[in-house]
């Protein structure tokens, strides 16, 4: 999918992301995210909440060329880590990186858009070390506040994107609508041809849609062989 140059570092065909320092490694959730997720026309703002390793940030400032992109993570080894791969990228001018808790975050200038590969072990006990905790589990940021926080940060014609397991949709879907905010668009994800969806990429709006627009996708049609959908979805990013 793309080169490996090492065991902590990754190599885009515009940037290159090293994790040496990050609990959450460059994973198929982050890339997805960061090549589905929208963006109203003309977006000059784009927030990336839980940013790790700045993949999705970069990922966004690549495909959005007049956004400014701001990311944040409550960590500050990663935060250390996305300033370095944001600054030997082409977009250092555009992204800046904090080390910010999301759920105090303020900003008066609103986002056109939200992304966020937010925890997702909901209900499952912590794991060893505080750093790693903070990344897989929704401690510190679970899907209620998350939704208020991009309640709050979004313009009235924003979006928000994430990417939640699959068991985890009636609670996006719920706390959403707790918030006045509506589910526009679900992409599930398949693995394999026989497999189940495993992941969901969602998007939601502040005001209600006509129609939700649903998809299925697939990411191998063999093992190793990458589908057309997700081919095209990532041949901006991905060398190979």
């Amino acid at each position: 999918m793309h080169t490996i140059m090492g065991k902590n570092s990754f190599q885009f065909k515009q940037f290159v992301v090293n994790q040496e320092h990050c609990a959450m490694k460059v994973g198929t959730d982050g890339t997805l995210l960061g090549a589905w997720a929208n963006a109203p026309e003309g977006a000059s703002r784009i927030l990336d909440i839980g940013t790790g390793t700045g993949l999705i940030a970069l990922m966004m400032a690549q495909r959005f060329p007049d956004a400014q992109i701001i990311g944040i993570d409550i960590d500050s080894d990663a935060t250390i880590q996305a300033r370095e791969n944001v600054a030997a990228s082409p977009f250092t001018d555009r992204i800046m990186i904090n080390r910010e808790d999301a759920t105090k975050f303020e900003d008066k200038e609103g986002f056109d858009a939200i992304v966020s590969n937010p925890p997702y072990f909901v209900d499952s006990l912590t794991c060893p070390g505080e750093q790693r905790t903070m990344a897989r589990h929704a401690v510190t940021l679970n899907y209620q506040t998350l939704m208020h926080t991009a309640n709050k940060l979004l313009k009235n014609d924003g979006i928000i994107s994430i990417v939640i397991p699959t068991e985890n949709i009636e609670d996006i879907n719920s706390v959403a609508a707790c918030e006045g905010l509506f589910v526009a668009r679900i992409c599930k994800i398949k693995t394999t041809p026989n497999k189940q969806p495993k992941r969901q990429l969602v998007e939601i709006r502040k005001h209600p849609v006509d129609k939700i627009d649903y998809c299925e996708e697939i990411l191998e049609d063999n093992p190793g062989h990458r589908s057309e959908w997700y081919h095209n979805l990532t041949k901006d990013f991905y060398i190979k």
